[in-house]
């Protein structure tokens, strides 16, 4: 054992908040600050700015046993919730010996990996793929735990045991319009008896069309714009069934599909309300069951439609002010100049404003296509290279 080792506090002796100096990459490399009623903790490169606690290269080698001295007032494991951006798997062997309750990583791959995480004890991981880099292949825990897949969906695979539950929420298009997403092959994760898919609600619809390659169903969450709803019809065998934040249920089958069905949340469809009561005059649901009132297309234009809800609050306060000014003035926009000019104010709203960085401006860029297509009196339609030309014309940022 190395001097360094022997000079840390004991496993779980440290519970109060404070400045603590930690051996992360090397000798006394970082300071841990550690907040009252703060349970988890960022690590990872300085371009993520203050969204990451600790700031590591991509490629550094950590030493995650350097938290083992930390917990929770009550003596649990701290951080409980632990987001990691980087090339370190190293994690998954420190979790053999002391428990990971939540994992957020987001692996930064040169090269294809595969990582052994079979003794891992993990409550719950999280892997965010990015668009580019090498795939990532990891043999799962052999414990009862939940799985979670963002983004790029072709670039990972999960072999072995199969988790509890597995959440998919890939990187899709922005626009209800495009073409359906298809998702990619996911190999021995199609065993799954829980699965879960996440997408915008506006966005780019995911065709259901995927779901035959699951044949061990039994729960199935939806979240978002999905489209080939018939196709559940199929998967007569689930006993669970939701449908969160859908603006569109047209083909949705009959409840009377899923006779074994104990469980079923909608927040949309005045149809579905009427079928859940008749079906419980038959067969009283052992689960919860409910459905929600009909939301108009206003709503949900309004609530999701535009592309600031990921925005801190008081940004996206800013950007909804500023969009509807635009709003209101090209409704009155009688030429292009006068569009361009709604355009151009909008855009210059946010050159003096800190935090807009790469993804804020993929974000108005969307925004200013929104308005592109918003009503107007030119009588000709506003090109989306058009208003993209007035869009970086205008900005600073």
């Amino acid at each position: 054992m190395s001097k360094d080792n022997q000079a840390r506090p004991p496993v779980g002796s440290i519970r109060e908040d404070g400045c603590y100096p930690i051996d992360l990459t090397g000798p006394g490399s970082h300071t841990l600050v550690r907040q009252n009623g703060v349970g988890s903790l960022s690590v990872g490169p300085s371009q993520l700015g203050k969204k990451a606690d600790l700031h590591v290269a991509p490629d550094a080698k950590i030493d995650w046993t350097v938290f083992d001295a930390f917990s929770t007032p009550a003596g649990s494991p701290w951080p409980r919730y632990l987001h990691y951006t980087g090339s370190d798997a190293g994690f998954f062997d420190w979790a053999q010996k002391r428990p990971i309750e939540e994992m957020t990583w987001a692996p930064i791959l040169s090269a294809d990996t595969v990582v052994d995480a079979s003794r891992s004890n993990l409550n719950s991981l999280h892997i965010e793929m990015n668009s580019s880099g090498g795939r990532l292949t990891l043999k799962l825990p052999k414990r009862c735990f939940l799985l979670g897949v963002s983004g790029n969906l072709s670039r990972f695979s999960g072999t072995g045991d199969m988790p509890s539950s597995l959440t998919l929420a890939p990187r899709t298009g922005r626009r209800k319009n495009d073409t359906p997403f298809l998702m990619p092959d996911l190999g021995e994760l199609h065993q799954v008896t829980s699965l879960a898919l996440h997408n915008a609600p506006l966005g780019q619809p995911i065709s259901l069309a995927f779901l035959s390659r699951f044949p061990n169903l039994n729960s199935l969450h939806l979240r978002g714009n999905f489209c080939d709803m018939d196709l559940l019809a199929r998967h007569s065998r689930l006993t669970n069934l939701e449908l969160r934040f859908m603006p569109d249920l047209e083909g949705f089958p009959s409840l009377n599909v899923w006779p074994s069905l104990d469980s079923f949340i909608a927040y949309n469809g005045k149809r579905l309300k009427q079928e859940m009561k008749t079906r419980a005059k038959t067969r009283p649901w052992a689960g919860h069951a409910s459905v929600s009132q009909l939301r108009k297309p206003e709503w949900w234009a309004a609530e999701f439609g535009r592309p600031f809800s990921s925005w801190p609050k008081h940004l996206a306060k800013l950007a909804n002010e500023a969009y509807n000014a635009a709003l209101a003035n090209l409704a009155q926009a009688g030429s292009f100049a006068e569009a361009e000019a709604a355009i151009t104010a909008f855009t210059m709203r946010f050159n003096t404003l800190k935090g807009i960085e790469t993804t804020e401006r993929e974000d108005l860029g969307e925004a200013v296509w929104q308005l592109s297509q918003a009503d107007h009196l030119i009588g000709q339609p506003i090109t989306e290279d058009m208003a993209l030309r007035w869009f970086d014309a205008a900005r600073k940022y």
